[in-house]
C-alpha cells in the first residue's frame, strides 16, 4: 500500500527529493462513533485526537487546506489517493505584502488527516521537509493505509460523524479518549487574532475593515493587492463603534456553527442599522453572520460541501462557476428576509451558496473567490466590492488621508492565535 524507504536525498529534475524512513509506523486506528473502524498506520504525531470526521474531494492543495481555519477541531479526509508526494513549502517564507507565501494560517488547522496512501517521498523545488515530518512537528495525528473510499461512502450516507483517531496499542481496543464535538465549542474564539492588526496597501486608495472570524491569508491578499489598507480585528469587536472611519466592512470565513457567534451577529447588526450606505462583503462563515444579522436561519448540511470543483449559478447573470468551498452549515434560502434575494446556488445539492440585498452595496458568497486552492473563476467579487467602495468614497467626499488615522493606532504585526 505504501513503501517503506530509508531515509536519504538526492536532486532531481524537479527539485529535492528526501525519503522518511516509515520502520517505526504504530498501528492506527479511525474509529466512528457507533460505527466502523478503519485501520491503517500513524505517519503524524504519536496523540490519541478526537473530532468531526469529513471528507475533502480536492486533488491538490493539501498544504492550504490543512491550514484553513475552517477546518478547525475536524478531522480530515482525503480522497485523494496520494497525499503528500510534492512535500511541504516553508512556513517562513512572505509575499510583498508580509503575507504567508503559501500556508493559510501559520499553522495546521484540523486534528487529524486520514489518507489511503502517504507519499513517503516528496519532489518540488518549494518542498522543505515531509508532510510526515510536517505533522509531527506540528503535534497532528496522522493515518494512513485507509480504504477513504469505504469511509467516504459511509460519511456520505451517515453524514459527518463524530471519530477519533487512535494510535499504538490505543488502536487495538475502545480507548477512553471521549467524542469530542467541535460543534459545541466557539471554534472562532481559538482562530481569531486576539487583537487588531493593520496591513498596509503598497498605494493604497481606500481603507477596509475586517472582522476576522478565522481568515484565510489569500483572502487579505485579495483585499490588500486591490489598494486597499486593512484593519483586521477579532471576531467579537465592536465594529460599529469605528466603522465611519473605513470606507467597507469584510467579513471573513472561519470555523463551526455559526451561532456560536453571538457577538458578531448583534454587531453585525447595529453596523447595518447605522449604515445604509456602507459597503459590505462576506465570505463563507462570514455569509452565514451576515445572514443570521439580516434575520435569517442557517442549517448543518449532512456532510457539508468540502472540494475545488463545485459547480454554482450566478442567478443574476444565469452563469455557471466553479468554485472552491469548505463548510458544513449553510443558509436556509427560505428564511431571507424580504430585502434581500439569493445570489448564487449549489448546482449538486441546490443549496444556497450566497445572498445580495435589493438596495444597498451588500452581498456575500458561501464559496470561496479567493480559493488557494481551486479555480479563481469568482475572484471578480472582490472587484464587485471595491466597485461599491468607490460608489461609497464618492458619495461621502471623504479623503483616504481623512480615513486613515484610527489605523495608525493599530500595531503593523498579526497577533497569532
Amino acid at each position: 500500500m505504501f513503501s517503506l524507504l530509508s531515509k536519504n536525498v538526492h536532486k532531481g529534475a524537479l527539485g529535492t527529493v528526501r525519503h522518511s524512513s516509515t520502520s517505526s509506523l504504530q498501528k492506527a486506528a479511525l474509529r466512528i462513533q457507533n460505527g466502523p473502524v478503519f485501520k491503517g498506520y500513524s505517519f503524524g504525531a504519536n496523540k490519541n485526537v478526537s473530532g468531526e470526521a469529513v471528507f475533502t474531494t480536492s486533488l491538490v492543495g493539501y498544504p492550504e487546506s490543512m491550514t484553513d481555519p475552517s477546518y478547525r477541531g475536524q478531522i480530515l479526509c482525503f480522497t485523494q489517493p496520494l497525499i503528500g508526494n510534492y512535500g511541504v513549502p516553508s512556513s517562513a517564507v512572505k509575499d510583498k505584502y508580509n503575507l504567508l507565501k503559501y500556508f493559510e494560517s501559520p499553522h495546521i488547522q484540523c486534528k487529524a488527516i486520514v489518507v489511503g496512501d502517504a507519499a513517503m517521498e516528496y519532489s518540488h523545488w518549494t518542498a522543505v521537509e515531509s508532510l510526515s515530518d510536517w505533522c509531527k512537528r506540528e503535534g497532528v495525528a496522522a493515518i494512513t493505509g485507509v480504504d477513504t473510499r469505504a469511509l467516504v461512502s459511509y460519511l456520505r450516507e451517515q453524514g459527518s460523524s463524530l471519530s477519533k483517531l487512535l494510535i499504538g496499542e490505543a488502536a487495538e481496543s475502545e480507548s477512553n479518549t471521549p467524542y469530542e464535538d467541535p460543534s459545541k465549542l466557539n471554534l472562532v474564539s481559538q482562530v481569531s487574532t486576539k487583537s487588531p492588526f493593520k496591513i498596509p496597501a503598497l498605494s493604497p486608495k481606500s481603507n477596509i475593515l475586517v472582522i476576522d472570524c478565522g481568515v484565510k491569508e489569500n483572502i487579505l491578499r485579495n483585499l490588500v493587492k486591490r489598494d486597499a489598507s486593512i484593519t483586521v480585528v477579532p471576531y467579537d469587536f465592536p465594529v460599529q463603534n469605528i466603522i465611519s472611519n473605513y470606507d467597507g466592512l469584510f467579513i471573513t470565513n472561519g470555523p463551526g456553527d455559526p451561532t456560536t457567534c453571538a457577538a458578531t451577529i448583534k454587531n453585525l447588526k447595529a453596523t447595518m442599522a447605522q449604515n445604509h450606505d456602507l459597503p459590505i462583503m462576506g465570505i463563507c462563515l462570514g455569509h452565514q453572520l451576515l445572514a443570521l444579522a439580516s434575520g435569517a436561519h442557517t442549517l448543518k448540511l449532512k456532510y457539508g460541501n468540502r472540494a475545488h470543483n463545485i459547480p454554482t449559478l450566478d442567478l443574476t447573470t444565469g452563469q455557471c462557476h466553479i468554485t472552491s468551498q469548505n463548510h458544513g452549515y449553510a443558509v436556509d434560502a427560505s428564511t431571507l428576509p424580504s430585502d434581500f434575494e439569493q445570489y448564487f446556488i449549489n448546482l449538486n445539492d441546490m443549496s444556497n451558496e450566497g445572498m445580495i440585498h435589493k438596495t444597498r452595496p451588500i452581498f456575500s458568497t458561501q464559496f470561496h473567490p479567493e480559493a488557494k486552492g481551486g479555480p479563481l473563476d469568482t475572484s471578480f467579487l472582490f472587484d464587485r466590492f471595491f466597485e461599491n467602495v468607490q460608489t461609497y468614497q464618492k458619495r461621502n467626499h471623504e479623503t483616504l488621508s481623512d480615513l486613515a488615522f484610527l489605523t495608525k493606532e493599530f500595531p503593523q504585526e498579526r497577533v497569532f492565535f
